[in-house]
């Protein structure tokens, strides 16, 4: 019998509450830093009692910068900025991060802004990263001098946590426009919706625990992967459901950082005394996977590459991009 679809689905503990994320999400990004291609990690978590975004660029720099309460919306943070120096063999860099969120409107309860907003990262004073739609704002405060046309930074993944009972429901860019996701468990059976319409349904999830499925959006094709063995196997831990949403050759999954790795390792100290852990984070190590249907997403695009093009990919241009949705249960 599945868990999740028929009885109720372990849960994270009720005595830690306050501190489970309402929303989570991360975004990677192909960027340059001081001339040097990077995976620049983005992760935005609201809980009951704080708002925050943690910016990671591999081998660069960690920097986690509060936005506001999400209940007290009069103390948000100002405007900001910090520098690093980094020493890189001969060379000294100066990086610096600006931000805004002071007027950030967002969509209900999402961690990530809608509008209003911005993030900018420079190296030794010129721009490299941009995102927001404030970027007036960004050049009369910081006094960067555009000595260039900045690129479009290329997202390449997103990666969400959904809470709730047996709905689960992102809002994401995909495929050049805003699209609903949403995933429906009942009666044994998965239903996958897009913008309120069926465009799959899997049935006899006891057996089909792990699988991958194709469906049509706009024109593009779209391959569907899941994976609810913890759902099924119901073994008293923290189970949670991996869905992901892949176009192309599919995104790339760099490890995970604050307070998503916390939310994890967490379900990881939730998980039965007798040793066994999900299957799907019985390790957090610097790979692109933390779940086996990622690996599985992962191994099913590689498939469909030359050994010429997956060289390309490792450098984050790939053409593709995908979508996974961590669903957690709560009371």
């Amino acid at each position: 019998m599945i868990t999740a679809c028929f009885s109720q689905p372990s849960t994270l503990s009720s005595n830690t509450s306050h501190e489970v994320p309402q929303n989570l999400i991360t975004c990677i990004f192909q960027t340059q830093l001081c001339g040097s291609p990077t995976y620049l990690t983005l992760t935005w978590s609201r809980t009951l009692f704080s708002h925050s975004l943690t910016i990671h660029a591999t081998d660069f720099f960690s920097i986690t910068v509060s936005l506001h309460p999400s209940t007290f919306s009069f103390f948000r943070t100002r405007p900001g900025s910090k520098s690093i120096y980094l020493t890189r063999g001969p060379r000294h860099q100066r990086i610096k991060l600006y931000w805004d969120f002071t007027r950030a409107e967002f969509i209900r309860n999402s961690a990530e802004p809608e509008s209003c907003f911005y993030i900018a990262i420079s190296c030794n004073a010129k721009l490299e990263f941009f995102l927001g739609d404030l970027f007036d704002e960004l050049t009369r405060r910081s006094g960067l001098i555009m000595t260039r046309q900045l690129r479009e930074p290329a997202l390449l993944s997103r990666r969400e946590h959904v809470f709730g009972s047996r709905n689960y429901v992102s809002r994401a860019q995909f495929l050049g426009s805003k699209h609903e996701f949403g995933i429906e468990c009942s009666g044994g059976a998965l239903k996958v919706k897009v913008d309120g319409e069926i465009s799959l349904v899997i049935k006899r999830l006891a057996w089909k625990f792990r699988g991958n499925e194709k469906f049509f959006l706009g024109g593009n094709e779209v391959e569907f992967f899941w994976d609810v063995f913890n759902w099924v196997n119901g073994d008293g831990g923290n189970g949670h459901g991996v869905f992901v949403f892949q176009v192309g050759d599919g995104g790339v999954w760099p490890e995970m950082v604050g307070p998503e790795k916390r939310l994890m390792g967490k379900s990881l100290s939730l998980s039965p005394a007798s040793g066994k852990m999900p299957s799907m984070i019985s390790s957090l190590p610097p790979t692109p996977s933390c779940s086996s249907v990622l690996q599985w997403a992962e191994e099913s695009s590689d498939g469909r590459r030359s050994s010429s093009s997956s060289s390309t990919r490792s450098c984050g241009s790939n053409g593709g991009f995908s979508l996974a949705l961590y669903t957690w249960r709560k009371d």
